[in-house]
């Protein structure tokens, strides 16, 4: 698969090499504000946990990152599969933890069975057994836990609460999903991966772009246009091409889905 790089709009590109100097800078510095012996994060294969595992090692060394791989019976294979290629390319020894059997567990305490649970609260559910563990694992060792959602991903609420949305910190909270592509290929993951379309694999079949309606490539077009620029829906469709239609809707995501980014609000201040 040849790189899309060339495809991004200009007011998206990045200065790669320095972005890669900030974060890892920010992951030590955090690293050794808190304290512990380093960091632990999931890896799923896909290019968000793929990056931040990189910039983690880039910062600390392979030796104080420790990753997680954690399917159940339902996972890609394939997204298995590359999470183990990108670990190898890394120097990183990862821990296979099957969560089949947790979610069982859960499951089957409310009387429910796990091929005929319902689909997106038992994929959350996933999301959130996966972070508790990498909670224990950070507990037991002294480390932190890194989250690996992007900027793309947190405004419009594309995560689970108190899953994968729940971390120490996040580095590439601040780039939209394309800038986290092209950091990919700067720092050496291969592009099959860096570019390939995007899935929480919360269920068999599930991708973003089915999910949304939308790819990530238009999804950042509009965000940056109505959140870094401040255009009206109707000036964000008109400047990128994008239907108003789907306009609206990336803005309703990111209203409707606030209370994700937020901490619990009291009704009493």
């Amino acid at each position: 698969m040849t790189s899309r790089h060339t495809r991004v709009p200009e007011y998206l590109h990045i200065d790669a090499a320095e972005i890669a100097e900030r974060i890892s800078a920010c992951i030590r510095g955090k690293v050794r504000e808190a304290g512990v012996k380093g960091v632990v994060l999931g890896l799923s294969g896909g290019v968000d946990s793929s990056v931040t595992a990189a910039l983690a090692v880039k910062a600390l060394g392979a030796e104080r990152v420790k990753v997680l791989v954690m399917p159940d019976v339902e996972s890609n294979p394939e997204g298995i599969r590359d999470a183990y290629r990108v670990a190898e390319i890394l120097g990183l020894k990862p821990m296979r933890i099957d969560i089949t059997g947790i979610i069982g567990a859960f499951l089957g305490s409310l009387g429910e069975s796990y091929i005929d649970a319902p689909r997106v609260p038992k994929g959350n559910l996933k999301a959130r057994v996966r972070m508790a563990l990498l909670y224990y694992t950070a507990n037991r060792e002294g480390r932190l836990v890194l989250g690996t959602g992007d900027r793309s991903e947190i405004l419009i609420g594309y995560f689970t609460k108190w899953g994968d949305g729940a971390a120490d910190l996040l580095p590439l909270g601040g780039l939209y999903k394309t800038q986290v592509r092209i950091l990919g290929e700067y720092i050496g993951i291969p592009p099959e991966i860096a570019w390939k379309p995007s899935s929480p694999d919360l269920w068999p079949g599930q991708t973003a772009a089915g999910e949304l309606g939308l790819d990530y490539d238009d999804i950042d077009r509009v965000l940056y246009h109505i959140v870094d620029l401040g255009f009206t829906d109707k000036e964000a469709s008109e400047k990128t091409g994008i239907p108003l239609k789907q306009v609206s809707r990336i803005r309703a995501m990111m209203e409707s889905s606030r209370h994700k980014r937020e901490p619990p609000q009291p009704c009493l201040a």
